[in-house]
Parts: structure tokens; C-alpha cells; sequence
């Protein structure tokens, strides 16, 4: 009895030539919106020479695994100096509601002489599959309970009416071991507009799992919760994705074992992989993720496989 994912290969890769200035490196966070068929435009965060993230896109047929095609100029760039997303743009996933399709992101500030954290925001989504800013103040900023920092959302609605969001967020930024605590909050919300935030969802261990990033979270078939984000150990691994269950969606239970994906054994996720975003297609459910340099050699997919 079995449940893993079987690696399909690397996806795309930033070319290395004719880049944009906003997009010269990286394809980090993918997020895949299905447009028609089997083809999805897939959104990513590339940067530029300073390092700052805007966001660009390629459209996949993701049966095929195959290019259609890959859009020179970003969809969103970064904002200006003073801004919440000043020094980035990092993607979570897409929801709808009141009828319109919405993208959280994690908006990055580097200030002089501080340390570096983040805000969300929100984009619009429009019918043209385009990118529009929903406002330029943070969706959800710091507060009592997000005090220091705020990362990479995901939404999603539930069966039952409203919605449920889960996020990163910072209690430390050195947990006594050099590592970051940072964990996964969980927000709900009735109209997808106001949320209510309800603190820790995922348990960490201090050497184990402390300093997560980015969840992707799905329903099994029997309508349980489950968790695959990036998380680091504080011991000095690499990013590496990890699994985490729960049937009400506020409570979890780590399994890392249980993640079903690791580094391969050479090439370009052996040394780290991070940054997962599950979705399902035809019956098939499959999982776009980073490799090695934190989306320096793009996004590969991999498909899930349950034989239990």
C-alpha cells in the first residue's frame, strides 16, 4: 500500500537568452488556471538583476508536457520604492468568489538595515486571463496575531459555504538554532473579502520542521484535508516538500513521511525541491514544484499514484 508521486520530469526551465529584464532567472511558485482543454497558463515569479520577483507565465498543455507558449513580458511586476511588494511578488493560488477569480501573493519589503519580511496582497484575475492589482494595501498585513511577518496563501472554498485560508506566518526569526520559526496560520473567511484569523494550524518541531513555506492543500476521497508545502529541519537541510493531514481543515497532524516526493538522486531538483501547488485534471492529480535555487531551474510535475 502505496501513495506517491511519480516524477514526470522537468517542465520548463527559464531560457537563457532574450529574457526580460523583469524576468531574467527563475520560475518560482508556479500556479497553473486552466484556460480550456488540457491547457493551463502556469504563472511563476522571475527576477531581475536586483533580485526582485515579478510575475510571469507560460501556458503548458500539461498532458502533453508541452510549451505553447512561453510569454516574454511579465504579468505583474513589482511595485515602487515604499510599497508592500517593493521587492517582490511570490504567488499562492486562485479562488472565486462573488464571481470574480482572485490570486493571493506574498508581497516582499528588503528595508535598509532591517530584515527582510512580507505582506499579503491581492490580484484580480480577469477573464482574459491577465493580472490586475486589487489594491495597493496589503490584504492582510501584520497584527497581533502575524506580528512580524505574512507568506504565501492559499485559499480555498468549502463544501459547506465559505472559505478557508491557510498562511505563513513568523514567530521568530531565529528559533535559537539559526533557523527561522515560521508556521502555517489558518484564516476563514464567509464572503472570500473578511477573514478572521485563528492562529496556529500546522504543529512544528524545533529541528524537525520549523520554518515552513507555501501549502497546497487538497481534499482525499474521503473528504479529509491534506497538506504538501516546503519546509527546512533547522539543521541545515535544503528546502524538501512535507505532508501534513486533518479532517477539519483547522487541525493537523504532520506526516512528513508521508510527503510521497524527495530530491532525485542528480540533476535539477537533487538538491532541494520546494514550493509545491497541487491540482487536479481528468481524475489525475498532479503537483507542479521547484528544484534547485529556490526556482533557479525552473518547475517540474509529477503525478500522484494511490495504491491503497
Amino acid at each position: 500500500m502505496t501513495r506517491h508521486w511519480i516524477k514526470l520530469g522537468q517542465l520548463y526551465a527559464p531560457s537563457k537568452s532574450n529574457r526580460h529584464p523583469k524576468l531574467l532567472s527563475h520560475a518560482a511558485n508556479p500556479l497553473a488556471v486552466h484556460m480550456t482543454g488540457d491547457i493551463y497558463r502556469v504563472f511563476f515569479s522571475g527576477r531581475d538583476e536586483q533580485q526582485r520577483s515579478s510575475v510571469g507565465a507560460v501556458d503548458i498543455d500539461i498532458v502533453q508536457r508541452k510549451i505553447i507558449t512561453e510569454h516574454h513580458n511579465p504579468f505583474f511586476e513589482n511595485g515602487p520604492l515604499g510599497s508592500f511588494y517593493s521587492d517582490g511578488i511570490s504567488i499562492g493560488n486562485c479562488y472565486q468568489a462573488n464571481g470574480i477569480r482572485y490570486i493571493l501573493f506574498m508581497g516582499w519589503q528588503n528595508p535598509p538595515n532591517s530584515h527582510w519580511r512580507g505582506d499579503i496582497g491581492r490580484l484580480t484575475l480577469t477573464p482574459e486571463y491577465t493580472l490586475q492589482m486589487d489594491s495597493k494595501e496589503p490584504f492582510m498585513g501584520s497584527n497581533s496575531t502575524d506580528p512580524i511577518s505574512l507568506s504565501y496563501p492559499w485559499v480555498q472554498e468549502r463544501r459547506s459555504g465559505g472559505f478557508d485560508m491557510w498562511y505563513g506566518s513568523t514567530h521568530s526569526w531565529d528559533a535559537g538554532n539559526g533557523e527561522m520559526l515560521h508556521v502555517i496560520h489558518h484564516a476563514s473567511s464567509d464572503d472570500g473579502n473578511n477573514w478572521i484569523r485563528t492562529g496556529l494550524s500546522v504543529p512544528y518541531k524545533i529541528g524537525l520542521a520549523q520554518a515552513f513555506s507555501r501549502p497546497a492543500v487538497m481534499l482525499d476521497y474521503k473528504g479529509d484535508f491534506e497538506m504538501w508545502f516546503s519546509f527546512r529541519s533547522g539543521v541545515g537541510e535544503k528546502y524538501r516538500i512535507g505532508y501534513a493531514q486533518s479532517t477539519d481543515g483547522k487541525n493537523w497532524t504532520l506526516n512528513l513521511n508521508k510527503a510521497g516526493i524527495d530530491v532525485s538522486t542528480s540533476g535539477w531538483d537533487s538538491e532541494m525541491i520546494e514550493y509545491p501547488f497541487v491540482f487536479d485534471h481528468n481524475g489525475a492529480r498532479y503537483m507542479l514544484y521547484n528544484g534547485n535555487g529556490y526556482g533557479r531551474t525552473g518547475f517540474g510535475l509529477a503525478v500522484f499514484k494511490d495504491n491503497t
